[in-house]
């Protein structure tokens, strides 16, 4: 989720790049970097942190008459926030700006290394440029040498490439991640998302997945598949907020709509030829663990608790999972053949922070996961495995408990391959069901329009019960949280099993039961508990692929081959009643009263 910014035209460019990064650096703000040719001149800047930084170090520059210029704002995918790892990437004489993951990247630098390329940065976006100067070198045309490197290119790509070689011209392409042309009489605009341009641009036009071309004075070449396009343009909208918002009513609305995006983002390049490969563990790394013991707080424990189910069932390790502001007060045993987990959406979760220090200090090893690099838990780690969720401004987190949940399943199946606990065709069938994850996460207007509709019908009442068994228990608790945390009312989650145990004296009509069932796991057991609810009058809406007659309100999901395929796509139907049922209420979503997005007090 970083941010791109171009501009071709006699305006100055340096403020252009600036004003713009800053509207994107909700996107990103590990670094920042600009590069500007004009009259052959080829300047960058780079700075780690915010535009801020970058701001005061270009203090005694500018930029007058024509020229090109492109800029980024950097949320680390591949190396650490340095400034050799902030975009622009210069080549010999090109530099290039990357929105998005190569996932062939490791071959492409390895082949070019044997040509004597030296990388400067640990960045898969380093390659394009390499491999640009690589094909004008052999062939003396710019625009030629541009489409033989993205065709080399594998995962996704917003791209910006400008080059000494052509000193007039933005070479530009799109796969997977978004860019837009932006146009104003002869200047021409680039960025990944309406904001950059508002108030400079009067007309855009939103590339389409395969298209590439070049931008020179006055004129843009559009093309897929070597046709030429006709770009059709349209009014820019005017309001930055919306634009942001990509037009929906709240940052958590456009978070769960991303969640299918951001779930390939996490999944490239660590999924290879039916096995699971993170190239952020060494091949010792998980030698000589004998168990696992998770730590976290909030939603991240709720991810923690659904992947001990995970590590146990597929990798066959006992799995442990603390919650950190408890953790720290037990004087736990800690054995050194125990790999510690700590999972953070921000990296600066304070508890969760002095437990890794208590079991670094007891000689265990570390790993985290965490959506933000050179966060405080991920410099404090023997290792770190990014979520790649992006920026997520809701504080209630959505995508971020997606993206973990995806990584924990993903390491628990790294796990079973080098323990020998999955088969061939145990792990190909998890495999399978992780590749068919983004379309489970996919919304559609159905699914919303009907949970808009019942969420008028829960606005009372003394309290909703979230009930479900194995992993979706913790998808339970998960749902009750999201609801309490922006709803203000009163939620809780339990195993179905439970509920015979005490809680089954709150039901009756004003309790309202979100039933979540699974037709893959555990069904007639969990069908049993919520027909006990009903009996004594308590309000269903059950979640489930299979019609149950006793429901109240029922919605209907599409996935029961794998238990993770239904796991995931209940949770977005729990996330978006969450989200009906506070925007009905009168809340404000992104920002839930007494709540913060990084917690960094105990």
């Amino acid at each position: 989720m970083c941010g791109i910014v171009g501009y071709l035209g006699k305006k100055e460019k340096k403020e252009i790049l600036l004003d713009g990064l800053s509207e994107l650096e909700y996107r990103g703000y590990d670094s920042a970097g600009i590069a500007i040719i004009e009259d052959k001149k080829l300047s960058n800047f780079k700075a780690v942190g915010k535009i801020a930084n970058l701001r005061e170090k270009t203090k005694n520059f500018s930029s007058d008459g024509f020229g090109i210029a492109i800029g980024h704002t950097r949320w680390a995918t591949h190396g650490k926030p340095t400034e050799l790892n902030a975009h622009p990437h210069l080549g010999e004489y090109s530099y290039v700006v990357h929105n998005g993951i190569i996932e062939n990247y490791q071959e492409l630098k390895k082949e070019l290394q044997k040509e004597g390329v030296n990388f400067l940065s640990q960045t898969d976006t380093e390659v394009i440029v390499h491999l640009f100067e690589k094909y004008y070198m052999q062939t003396q045309d710019s625009f030629d040498a541009f489409k033989k490197t993205i065709s080399r290119l594998e995962g996704a790509y917003a791209i910006l490439l400008i080059s000494k070689a052509d000193t007039k011209t933005i070479f530009f392409a799109k796969n997977g991640s978004p860019m837009l042309l932006g146009f104003d009489k002869k200047d021409i605009y680039f960025a990944s998302s309406d904001t950059p341009i508002i108030g400079k641009a009067t007309q855009v036009y939103y590339l389409e997945d395969g298209e590439y071309g070049y931008a020179q004075k006055g004129s843009v070449a559009l093309f897929n598949r070597d046709k030429e396009v006709t770009i059709t343009k349209q009014a820019l909208v005017a309001d930055k907020t919306l634009a942001q918002k990509d037009g929906y009513r709240f940052f958590m609305e456009k978070e769960i709509y991303e969640q299918s995006d951001v779930m390939s983002d996490t999944m490239i390049g660590r999924i290879l030829d039916n096995s699971v490969y993170f190239e952020e563990l060494d091949a010792t790394f998980l030698d000589t663990i004998t168990a696992i013991k998770i730590c976290a707080c909030g939603t991240s424990y709720h991810t923690a608790l659904a992947s001990s189910y995970l590590f146990e069932r597929l990798a066959k390790i006992r799995c442990d999972v603390e919650i950190a502001s408890e953790f720290r007060y037990k004087e736990p045993l800690l054995d050194k053949n125990t790999l510690f987990i700590t999972i953070s959406q921000s990296g600066e979760t304070a508890d969760t922070l002095e437990a890794l220090k208590m079991a670094k200090k007891a000689g265990l090893k570390s790993l985290s996961i965490c959506n933000v690099d050179n966060s405080s838990i991920v410099r404090e780690s023997d290792t770190a495995i990014l979520t790649r969720a992006g920026i997520e401004k809701g504080v209630a987190s959505t995508k971020a408990f997606a993206t973990q949940m995806m990584v924990l399943w993903m390491l628990s199946v790294q796990l079973g391959q080098k323990r020998n606990t999955l088969s061939q065709e145990q792990r190909e069938v998890e495999i399978e069901a992780m590749l068919q994850t983004p379309k489970a996460l996919i919304v559609t207007d159905t699914l919303h329009h009907k949970l808009n509709r019942l969420s008028k019908r829960y606005l009372h009442g003394h309290g909703f019960f979230f009930i479900g068994r194995d992993i979706f228990y913790p998808l339970a608790l998960e749902g009750a949280l999201k609801l309490k945390e922006i709803s203000y009312l009163h939620a809780e989650g339990y195993p179905a099993g439970e509920m015979k145990h005490g809680p089954i004296a709150l039901a009756d009509s004003e309790l309202f039961t979100i039933a979540l069932m699974p037709k893959s796991m555990h069904y007639d057991k969990i069908k049993s508990n919520v027909e006990e609810l009903s009996a004594r009058d308590s309000t269903i809406l059950a979640i489930s692929s299979e019609p149950f007659d006793l429901a109240d309100d029922f919605i209907q999901t599409e996935h029961d081959s794998h238990p993770m395929l239904e796991f995931f796509e209940m949770m977005v139907v729990t996330q978006l009643l969450a989200l009906e049922i506070s925007i009905r209420l009168g809340n404000d979503v992104d920002m839930p009263r007494n709540l913060a997005k990084s917690v960094t007090v105990e």
